[in-house]
């Protein structure tokens, strides 16, 4: 398969895939690997997981957060210095 035609075999875009990387000297490297790669960055940079989850195709939020919890005690720790800088503004008004 000619890269670019329009064959939706997932066995033929693995393959293809593959044969990629191959040529570019990237051993190991799966298509699910950039899927996982994929959500980790958005995630990482704060888009909703609402959307991550949409973008995957899982059929639950629960799926995506479950997946990628790994991700979200970083962004914890972003949400309650967040939280703490809203409340020092307010009790600065």
């Amino acid at each position: 398969m000619r890269f670019g035609q329009a064959n939706r075999n997932p066995d033929c875009i693995s393959q293809s895939f593959r044969a990629i990387t191959r040529k570019a000297g990237l051993k190991g490297v799966r298509l699910h690997d950039l899927r996982h790669t994929h959500a980790t960055l958005l995630l990482q940079q704060g888009v909703h997981p609402k959307i991550v989850q949409e973008r995957l195709g899982h059929a639950t939020i629960a799926v995506t957060l479950d997946t990628y919890s790994y991700v979200l005690p970083g962004m914890q720790e972003a949400a309650a210095r967040r939280f703490e800088e809203g409340l020092r503004a307010e009790h600065r008004r």
